[in-house]
């Protein structure tokens, strides 16, 4: 594919998208628990007794709808990936951003979610999540299928189909209720589907949990969410139209950001009891961090 305005133009194409990459992507990594619940089932929170403590509604109604990548893995276990899969030759450095991005979530992503809680109901929250999870429908669709998995390309179909309609546009995850559920693919997934080792571990600032193979997966998958450059793009084809002009560069910054860091604070919200008191239980956070993050990875591509 070619992309227009020549070299000027590529370059500060390039320039836009790494910066709204970084913050956007990067915000999600300075929470310190893994990643959030997939969208919960709307019928389980209202079934809760009312008797009990708000948090332990909220907790329970979102585990309890969660898919199987959000099952808890123990941070000590011994991961069933390859040694090699642990590979952490840059640990000294990874430790330190580790514990910036630590201080990041304490003093900034935490207390926004706290705010952002108090303000806005658990539904509401539960709502803009599943609409989120509805609208990156392309990139786990594709990697299905580059993964041969037909079941799972139609099963993603049939949700996306069902949550766009019937859902209100996905704010109501029904799909889950009808029992079309499947493991969510993603680039780094199908990458270590055919081989690709992980590399090393890798912790940036105000950046998820990575390694090398994950980080070029998840940079592909932004390039395969056809919002990126058929809504608000981020990515120039020639003659392929947009919903915002390609010149509009900073609008389409603006709110590629505000959408990220709206997704990313109502997902902390969403989570903020999750993992409450591990910080001071945990003697090495890092490691159990790392640990858990390689067995979820490990785990996922096996299936």
């Amino acid at each position: 594919m070619r992309i227009v305005h020549g070299v000027r133009g590529w370059l500060v194409a390039r320039w836009e998208l790494s910066l709204v990459v970084a913050i956007s992507l990067g915000i999600t990594g300075c929470s310190t628990t893994p990643a959030a619940l997939q969208p919960s089932d709307q019928a389980n929170r209202s079934a809760v007794s009312e008797t009990r403590p708000a948090s332990i509604k909220k907790a329970d109604s979102s585990a309890g709808a969660a898919s199987d990548r959000d099952e808890f893995f123990d941070p000590f276990a011994k991961s069933e990936e390859p040694s090699d899969g642990e590979y952490d030759p840059w640990e000294s450095f990874n430790s330190t951003m580790f514990e910036f991005n630590r201080k990041a979530d304490r003093f900034v992503l935490k207390p926004a979610a706290q705010g952002y809680n108090l303000l806005v109901p658990d539904a509401v929250q539960i709502g803009v999540s599943n609409f989120f999870y509805n609208l990156r429908f392309v990139p786990r669709f594709v990697n299905n299928v580059f993964q041969g998995k037909v079941t799972g390309a139609g099963m993603e179909t049939g949700r996306f189909l069902v949550n766009s309609t019937l859902g209100a546009g996905g704010f109501l995850d029904i799909a889950t209720r009808m029992n079309l559920r499947t493991p969510e693919e993603d680039t780094g997934q199908t990458l270590g589907y055919y081989g690709v080792p992980p590399g090393p571990y890798l912790v940036l600032p105000l950046l998820p949990p990575l390694t090398l193979r994950d980080g070029v997966g998840y940079l592909a998958d932004i390039f395969l969410d056809p919002i990126n450059w058929l809504v608000l793009p981020l990515i120039e084809i020639q003659g392929v139209p947009s919903a915002i002009a390609h010149k509009n560069r900073t609008t389409t910054s603006v709110i590629q950001l505000g959408r990220r860091v709206g997704e990313i604070t109502n997902d902390r919200a969403l989570n903020l009891e999750k993992f409450q008191g591990v910080e001071e239980a945990t003697l090495d956070l890092y490691a159990a961090v790392r640990n858990a993050y390689l067995q979820k990875r490990a785990k996922a591509i096996r299936e």
